[in-house]
């Protein structure tokens, strides 16, 4: 455990002294990184390595698995959002993996070890200045390289473990609080034939939303067997739109708590993956985690009854929050317990 936090401090600081050395990278808004144009395409052209600001949206671990070797081809990983504020109408994805060595351009040996990994995810979800752990609503900078991906832009290491590539996120003010959601219809994502509207940024649709919090207001869940954590499931109104919802791994899905209304409302995180051009389409709702009130499908962070060993989040203390805590007795979140 030694050996792993002496590591994680090294190589943060390696990380925050070659960036450094970069001869301060430029401030971009999400916005302008995000630009797109008429297919889907790009438009971004700046300096191989950036400075990004925004408020954090989301637990990274409660959308992507960070354990090591988690899934078969990447392992770990790791993600969160930032979504821009004021006039900086955008967010954008901060994501790292574990074995890149898997991808058929990248050398075999080119993946991060358990060790390895463990150090990364201990820098990053933890300010390099203070050693404060990250947190949803926290506003912070993150200084690295960056490659287009499926439709939008994510900041990451370019595949390449090499310290060199690392990105750094730095506390700016803690507890700035979440945005509030954006109030949206699906008439105002969706067209009359049930199809993305696309645009690019700035204008109406999808794409400009890209990376942000949005709310829909009186939807129905249309496939409730699909429930489940990692799963997609969809979303509809009354004019016939409907809208895919990618459901993260928080443990309030975990649970297989599907008790929502007929009529519910959604707060998640819009995202984009389209995996053939025109990379217009593929967007979906990203919902980390639920709390089981049953009228809107979110989390809102606190739970009510001020009972410690509620761990079930059901109002009483009994053998299921028993049985909860020696499921996961002597486990540890990866990245966050045993940091320095």
């Amino acid at each position: 455990m030694l050996q792993r936090i002496i590591m994680g401090i090294g190589s943060g600081l390696l990380a925050v002294s070659s960036l450094l050395a970069q001869s301060s990278p430029p401030l971009v808004t999400h916005q302008v990184l995000q630009a797109v144009d008429d297919f889907g395409y790009s438009t971004f052209s700046g300096p191989e390595v950036i400075r990004l600001e925004g408020i954090i949206l989301n637990s990274p671990e409660e959308i992507l698995d960070p354990e090591p070797n988690a899934s078969p081809f990447m392992g770990g990983q790791w993600q969160l959002y930032l979504q821009g504020q004021g006039d900086d109408h955008g967010g954008t994805a901060v994501w790292m993996g574990q074995k890149y060595g898997n991808l058929p351009f990248v050398p075999p040996d080119g993946s991060y070890s358990d060790e390895a990994w463990l150090a990364e995810l201990c820098r990053i979800n933890h300010d390099p200045n203070t050693g404060y752990l990250f947190h949803p609503g926290d506003r912070v900078q993150v200084t690295g390289r960056y490659l287009y991906y499926n439709g939008k832009i994510n900041i990451n290491e370019q595949h390449d473990i090499a310290s060199a590539n690392d990105f750094v996120i730095t506390l700016l003010e803690p507890a700035a609080g979440l945005p509030a959601p954006e109030v949206l219809t699906l008439a105002e994502l969706k067209d009359g034939d049930d199809q993305f509207i696309f645009t690019a940024p700035g204008g109406a649709g999808c794409e400009p939303r890209q990376g942000r919090r949005l709310r829909i207001n009186n939807v129905s869940l249309l496939d409730p067997a699909a429930w489940g954590p990692g799963q997609t499931i969809h979303i509809g109104d009354r004019t016939g739109r409907t809208f895919p919802v990618l459901l993260g791994i928080g443990q309030g899905i975990q649970s297989g708590n599907c008790n929502l209304e007929a009529t519910f409302d959604v707060i998640g995180i819009l995202d984009q993956e389209d995996n053939s051009a025109p990379y217009t389409g593929g967007y979906r709702l990203w919902v980390p985690n639920y709390d089981g009130n049953g009228l809107a499908l979110t989390a809102r962070g606190h739970r009510r009854g001020n009972l410690a060993g509620d761990i079930q989040a059901d109002g009483r203390v009994d053998l299921r929050d028993l049985a909860a805590l020696a499921r996961q007795w002597l486990r540890a979140a990866p990245g966050i317990a045993g940091c320095p």
